[in-house]
């Protein structure tokens, strides 16, 4: 009989396996297969030999007959019975199992319990290191290669509920007498998770949902820190305006805080409390980060004004940031900055990443703060589930009208149409800011182009909304002369601004610590715009512009009703 090549590996496979089983014991004697029987008589002896020798053929041959049968079935994959073979022969001592005892079992669940994060060591101290140090560059390095993870306004109401508190892992849940400290509140956020719907009032976090919240920012924050400050080593030229360099320098402090007074894995109501301290300094020393970063835009500006840079240097650039350019007195390009240094590519990109990146860095840790304070009617965080359109648009024109007022001293009327009545779940301080900026621009543009004391036509403001529209919309309307089309594209750049320069200068020497404020001018350091389309764009909407020149312009702002949209986290 002739074997295929699988076959003799079958073969050899079962003879191996065959070899290693222990033989059967003898029936009745009780002696070894191996021990020498008792010698029967001649006729018995030549019967049971003839009779054992033809079993033993036709057990062959059945042997043979499943051989071919199996080699036939699994000629198709030949290469696993090898493998398995091969892999059986390199593993011998895999056929004795350890099984431990009792003892054992309970010791290696101790020790693995005591070298578990949520026990480790304390946290190393980085904030000795220089900010230039190989080891910080490395740590920011390792940090910066992590993917990030987005959240949607949905995502961050359900777990400021608690309706996600079922995925939180064991190893970092409090011992059993920490928790039992905390059972009502634990007990009431299951129920309010569960009649979420009906009641959106009940929105108190629980000690475990602040667990829970602290040990997603633990491991999101210095991943988002480190993406930024590697952002801001590289982008070209803005890397070197002093301003910059401080916000980088800001950023990496903060990175190194968390990274130095916090523990890995946040496990006790302790470790959290303490970590909140930490973003609560974290979160009013980056307050002023808007402004600073404007100061450099506006230094980048000061110097192609005076000649000290050329921005056709900046088109395209993407590798790492650069010493400034020399450049001889004869090549020096002054003015070039009214016409190419809104148009520098790169700049306005690391521009748009950054701020997008710092709203959502701000939000959450303003999200996780804001569930530790005492609960407000309507809102989850900083989330209000009823946000109303017209409330907000109502208190923008107030504090627009006492800016206008203040400046020209008089303000233009508004008019507010549409759907009054209706709610939806945002921040109510991103859609403050973006129509205060939008409110703001039509009234200093519908002064101007009338005259101060003139009659003045008014704005409009129109609300609309229905059950099957995918966004909630709101225009905003004036006749205030409208802008050039060439000037279109400019109006989304952070370094456009039509404010007069002594203004400019004087908004860089302040040093406010909020986002935004009703102390600052009507036109100040040209950022207004692009920021308020990055505050509708982080939640899924967006805000579009159209103008007719000589007459007005419309403003278009859309908001995700839903709010399940993710955040556009940039690399």
């Amino acid at each position: 009989m002739t074997l295929s090549p699988v076959q003799w590996s079958c073969r050899r496979h079962l003879a191996r396996q065959i070899l290693a089983l222990p033989l059967p014991s003898a029936p009745s004697t009780g002696r070894s297969c191996f021990s020498s029987p008792s010698r029967p008589s001649s006729s018995s002896s030549s019967s049971s030999s003839s009779s054992s020798s033809s079993s033993a053929a036709s057990s062959w041959r059945n042997i043979n007959n499943n051989l071919a049968t199996m080699a036939k079935g699994m000629a198709a994959r030949p290469h696993s019975i090898i493998s398995s073979s091969v892999e059986t022969q390199s593993r011998p001592l895999q056929s004795k199992r350890f099984v431990p005892t009792t003892s054992q079992t309970s010791s290696s669940t101790s020790a693995s319990s005591s070298s578990s994060p949520s026990s480790s060591a304390p946290p190393i101290d980085y904030s000795s290191l220089p900010h230039s140090s190989p080891e910080v560059q490395e740590l920011v390095h390792k940090h910066a290669i992590q993917p990030q993870t987005s959240a949607s306004l949905q995502t961050l109401m359900k777990t400021g509920r608690g309706e996600f508190l079922h995925k939180m892992s064991d190893r970092i849940l409090p011992s059993h007498n920490e928790k039992g400290n905390h059972t009502n509140g634990t007990n009431g956020n299951t129920s309010n998770s569960n009649n979420n719907n009906a009641n959106d009032n009940a929105s108190e976090a629980t000690p475990l949902v602040l667990l829970q919240v602290a040990g997603f920012l633990r491991h999101e924050l210095p991943i988002r820190l480190a993406h930024r400050i590697q952002d801001l080593s590289r982008v070209p030229l803005l890397a070197q305006m002093p301003s910059v360099q401080q916000v980088k320098d800001l950023y990496t402090t903060s990175f190194l805080e968390i990274l130095s007074t916090t523990p890995k894995v946040i496990s006790t109501f302790d470790e959290e409390r303490n970590f909140a301290r930490v973003l609560e300094h974290i979160y009013e020393r980056h307050g002023s980060v808007l402004v600073q970063m404007a100061r450099g835009a506006f230094e980048l500006r000061a110097a192609i004004r005076e000649g000290a840079l050329l921005p056709g240097d900046d088109d395209g650039c993407e590798g790492e940031g650069s010493k400034l350019p020399a450049v001889e007195e004869g090549e020096l390009k002054a003015g070039r900055d009214a016409v190419e240094f809104e148009l520098m590519e790169s700049t306005h990109a690391f521009l748009d990443r950054f701020y997008i990146s710092r709203i959502g860095i701000r939000v959450l840790i303003g999200q996780y703060l804001s569930l530790r304070q005492p609960p407000v009617e309507s809102y989850v965080g900083i989330i209000c589930s009823r946000t109303s359109p017209y409330e907000i648009v109502k208190r923008a024109i107030d504090d627009a009208a006492f800016m206008c007022t203040r400046k020209y001293g008089d303000a233009p009327e508004v008019i507010i149409t549409g759907r009054l009545d209706m709610t939806f779940p945002y921040v109510p301080t991103h859609l403050h800011y973006i129509m205060l900026e939008l409110l703001k621009n039509s009234m200093r543009a519908t002064v101007e182009y009338h005259g101060i004391d003139a009659d003045y036509p008014p704005i409009k403001v129109v609300i609309a909304d229905g059950s099957d529209n995918e966004d909630v919309i709101i225009k905003v309307s004036d006749e205030g002369g409208g802008i050039p089309r060439s000037n279109m594209k400019r109006i989304w750049s952070y370094l456009f601004t039509t404010a007069d320069p002594e203004i400019q200068e004087g908004m860089v020497a302040f040093n406010e610590n909020v986002d935004h404020s009703i102390d600052s001018p009507l036109a100040g350091l040209g950022y207004g715009l692009p920021i308020s389309r990055s505050y509708a764009r982080y939640f899924g909407g967006d805000l579009s512009i159209m103008s007719m020149e000589g007459y007005g312009t419309d403003c278009f702002v859309y908001l995700t009703r839903l709010g399940n949209t993710r955040e556009p986290l940039p690399i």
